[in-house]
């Protein structure tokens, strides 16, 4: 498995910026939408939790279940991108992640933030050098 297997975020031409910050530097809130949200559950797969159990014995990183969890987490980010992109927003601040459990079947992720609408702010005006 390569590294972009156990990565996750945004692609580089996306129209909905999100952040895990207050602010973006150059641009300024216009208007703010409200809390967004993308959700996802996953279950447990038998052979998975099995082959996790036995890993588990012997130590070393659970890669079938890394790989599935970063693939749980880019769909309920691409969800919430969804969400504030069809209630008019750009941007997404203060982005986080919630991971519980769900009734013993799953895993429950859901990524949610801010909905806003980002403006560009002006280059600072450069005064002409005597």
């Amino acid at each position: 498995m390569g590294i972009e297997e156990y990565g996750g975020g945004q692609g580089p031409r996306s129209d909905v910026l999100v952040v895990t910050t207050n602010d973006v530097p150059g641009y300024r809130v216009e208007h703010v939408i409200g809390e967004v949200f993308g959700l996802t559950v996953r279950s447990r797969h038998l052979g998975s939790q099995i082959g996790a159990g036995l890993k588990s014995m012997i130590g070393g990183e659970l890669k079938g279940l890394t790989k599935t969890l970063v693939a749980t987490r880019n769909q309920a980010m691409e969800r919430l991108v969804e969400q504030a992109r069809v209630r008019g927003g750009n941007g997404i601040l203060m982005m986080r992640f919630d991971v519980t459990e769900a009734a013993d079947v799953g895993t429950e992720v859901c990524a949610y933030g801010t909905a806003v609408v980002l403006v560009k702010r002006p280059a600072p005006a450069v005064a002409p050098q005597q």
